[in-house]
């Protein structure tokens, strides 16, 4: 299966910490013969709402291929990172997966055809 997942990280992390963090979460879906197939770090934004009196987060959207049992390993590890903001799991469909891919490779996501 395919999966994304996105995790906003406490403002405060320096940026080797972000980095550190960013591996930590890689390497822990490839230890549990996941894949990553796409890793993309957003950096600081803006939040909607405070999370814990904190109007901005370290984003982090990682897009892999692992067995499902995974994601309850994944989850009780970011449970217990107190770094970690928030974060949410998608399953993503084969047009997810499809419409991802077209959209990093800058082809008109919305398009079937790349026009020249």
């Amino acid at each position: 299966m395919n999966y994304e997942l996105m995790v906003i990280f406490t403002p405060v992390l320096s940026e080797e910490d972000y980095k550190a963090a960013q591996k930590k979460f890689a390497d822990l879906i490839k230890e549990n013969g996941g894949d990553v197939t796409h890793e993309n770090p957003w950096g600081l934004k803006s939040l909607a709402y405070p999370i814990q009196k904190k109007t901005t987060g370290m984003y982090l959207v990682l897009e892999y291929s692992a067995p499902s049992d995974l994601n309850e390993k994944l989850k009780i590890q970011l449970n217990r990172d107190e770094n970690v903001l928030r974060h949410m799991i998608t399953a993503l469909d084969k047009y997810a997966v499809q419409y991802n891919g077209r959209k990093r490779h800058g082809v008109n996501a919305d398009s079937k055809t790349a026009e020249a």
